[in-house]
This record gives C-alpha cells, structure tokens and sequence, in this order.
C-alpha cells in the first residue's frame, strides 16, 4: 500500500539535512528541520519549509538524540515521516520503534532490522550464519579487562577495539601492545557511551593495511533488493574516512563479484529494505571479511548516484512511501537495470588544522569560494562567507565530488563535427 508523504522532518543537521531536503523539495514533499541553541544560526536552518528548536535545556549533541521531544514536535506538526540522515539516532533501534508506534514512517530498516544489523556483535553472528566471512574476534561485548587480555594473548596483537553500536570510526581503537591495552579499552568505551549512549565493546583480530570496500545496498518492502556496486574507503584519518571513490581499482573483477553477491546475500538474509551499505576489508591476500552494516545512507553514498545515475535519497523515501525497486518512480526492475558508468571520487572538506594533527578548528570564515566546472557536485554544509563553525558537531564543511564519465562525454561532444 502507498502512502504519498506532505511532510518529512529531518532529525539531524549540516549537509546530510540540506541533501535530505532537496531530495524533498525534487519530489515536492514539504521539509521541517529541527536545531540546538548552537546550529540557531547554522545554513541548513534555513533550506527547510518550517525549523523549530530541539534542546533548549540540553547540551548541543543531547538536543539531538531526544527521541520523546523529536516524535512530539512531528505529531505537533502533522509529520508523515521522519528521515534520520546519519549519526545521531540514524541507527537507534528505539527511535524507529517509536516512531511506529505512533503511525509516523521511519524512512529506514525496521526496528527488527536494526537489531540484526545495527549491533555489530549481532550483525556479525547472523553473517557467520549465511556463510559470508568474518574476522576472527569474540563474537559478544566484551564485559572485562581480563577478556580483552585472555583474546589478545590467544590471538596476538594488533587487535581492533569497536563499539558494538557503533559507526563512522567512533569508539574504535588499534591496540599494538599490551600496556596500551586497558587505558585504550576504557577509551573505546567512554567514546561509544557519548555517542551512542551504549558502552557495549567487542574486540577482534586487526588486519595491517586492508582495502576498506563498501557495497551499497537499496532493498524495499516486498523482498526486491540491489546492490548499485561497490566504493573504495580505504583513505582514512583515526577510522574516519577522507577519500571515496567508485570504481575500486585495486580489485579484480572476479573479487568484486564476489563481494556485490555476499552484500546482497546479507541483505537478503534480513529482508533489508531502504538504503544500506555493507563493508567488507581486503587482506593483502585478496581475501574479504565482513565487518559491519551500516543500516542508514551514508557520507559517501554521492560518489555512487553519479556513477549509477540513482538518486539514492529520494529512493528512501520513495521505498518508505511503499514503492518497488521496479516502479516507474524508482525504475530498477532487476540487478542488470543497474550499470555504472565511468568513475567519482569524493573529497571531505572539513576545518581542521594540519598544525595540530588535523583537529577540528572553529572560527567564523571570511572568505568562502566553492569548486566549479563540469562533473563537479558540492554538497554543502555550513559554508559561506560569515558562516560561524563551532566546536560541537562534526568538522565537515563541504564534501566535494567529481564524476569522470560526464566529462568525457563532454569532451567528445567538443570534438565531434
């Protein structure tokens, strides 16, 4: 049954709420948008048809992870729907199940679903279960010292802390030698506690110098699900990626298959329905290891709609509103209606000083120029000039795509008579 959406309320900020609302305003679905007292004078404030401030007793990350306060204001409001973006509550089970009971459509998996992929301990069980490898490790929280030390010794260091609920690098940690280890995993989970709002950590075997790949995922409500190829993140700083591109030239096509097909089968496995990426690392053997799913869009999701041509937001919502993948609107009647064309790659602009080890910096910007030209896609922050960045929320300003396929066939218009 479909339901066409008058009303989405993005519970998050910065350039993940501008994409989300002008995937919105292209399918004429009108947009609330919700700040701190902090983002009072941030850009995506104003791209939204309504705002309302969230927290106004609460600390600039907590106004955001107010599920009661959000779900009130969206009844208040007459919301259809809610889009989480990423981080945040994009993978609180808690959150979904809530907005389900009131009638109100989390444009995401369902609670169930994100139980099953959204815990990584979980996620990491149900995929030993369909025969997709995975790095060795202890597959449940880890609740002492004494555990972390009896697995490091059995397995030899490096080993990888991770938060359980984790995502986007936080409440990770490598850990090469044992007098790193204790102070290292009460850091894991302090950082996973503010996050996420759990501690819960696992620990498994560190894999020295893997290719980071990320297959992503569109399933919907009746069973139907595709995979729109794979992304090479493999250029990371402290577990935070910087670089994405698609294709992954380091892998052959025989390893591509391979892990398109196990992403789909993982997707399978759960009935995944909405946008999803599924990541895998490549030892120096060729061997990939599932790692965890990311139940939500991603940062880079951008580098594969210009590859693909899919318009990967606005398939959400169309999936939430009850659309197939082979519905005029969406348009993907099987796997081969998906053929990638060309190469993009995705740069993330963010304050950071290289003085101080690339920490976040603050300021206002006085001068604020943007990339142009053909092939180039911006998706913006809080980036003009005048613009305050302050020191709450993540330092990206600007992530910047290029895409090859388009100028090349600029090119060759150029040149033919």
């Amino acid at each position: 049954m479909k339901k066409k959406f008058k009303k989405i309320l993005v519970a998050n900020r910065g350039e993940i709420a501008i994409r989300i609302f002008r995937a919105c305003n292209e399918l004429g679905i009108r947009t609330v948008a919700v700040y701190s007292n902090e983002d009072k004078n941030s850009l995506f404030r104003v791209k939204a048809d309504e705002s309302y401030l969230i927290g106004k007793n609460k600390g600039p990350i907590e106004a955001y992870l107010n599920i009661d306060e959000i779900i009130r204001l969206a009844l208040k409001k007459g919301v259809d729907a809610i889009h989480p973006g990423y981080g945040f509550l994009s993978e609180n089970p808690e959150f979904a199940r809530k907005c389900q009971e009131v009638g109100i459509e989390f444009i995401g998996p369902t609670y169930d679903m994100m139980l099953s992929l959204g815990d990584k301990i979980k996620a990491k069980k149900m995929v030993n279960s369909v025969g997709v490898p995975t790095i060795p490790g202890i597959e449940k929280a880890v609740i002492s010292e004494e555990e972390v030390i009896e697995f490091a010794n059995y397995c030899g260091y490096p080993i990888m802390l991770k938060a359980a609920a984790g995502g986007g690098g936080r409440g990770m940690r490598v850990v090469r030698d044992e007098k790193d280890l204790i102070q290292e995993y009460y850091s894991a989970k302090n950082e996973a506690k503010k996050a996420f709002g759990i501690d819960d950590i696992f620990v498994e075997k560190y894999l020295e110098k893997p290719k980071h790949i990320e297959v992503q995922l569109l399933g919907d409500k009746y069973g139907n699900i595709v995979h729109l190829y794979e992304r090479d993140c493999s250029i990371q700083r402290r577990h935070q990626k910087i670089i994405e591109y698609t294709p992954a030239f380091s892998i052959t096509e025989e390893q591509r298959q391979r892990i398109c097909e196990d992403a789909v089968k993982i997707g399978r496995a759960v009935n995944y329905r909405g946008a999803g990426t599924v990541e895998f690392l490549l030892d120096k053997y060729g061997n990939h290891y599932f790692i965890e799913v990311n139940p939500r869009i991603q940062v880079e999701h951008t580098v594969s709609e210009m590859t693909t041509g899919v318009d990967i937001v606005q398939a959400q919502i169309l999936i939430a509103e009850g659309y197939s993948l082979d519905s005029q609107e969406i348009g993907i009647k099987n796997q081969k209606d998906v053929q990638p064309r060309g190469f993009a790659i995705q740069c993330r602009v963010t304050t950071e000083d290289p003085l101080k080890n690339f920490m976040p910096d603050t300021g206002t910007i006085d001068m604020y120029r943007t990339s142009s030209g053909f092939g180039i896609r911006l998706d913006g922050g809080n980036g003009f000039a005048g613009g305050t960045i302050s020191p709450y929320y993540d330092s990206l300003l600007v992530k910047v795509q290029a895409g090859l396929e388009l100028l090349k066939m600029l090119a060759k218009r150029l040149v033919e008579p």
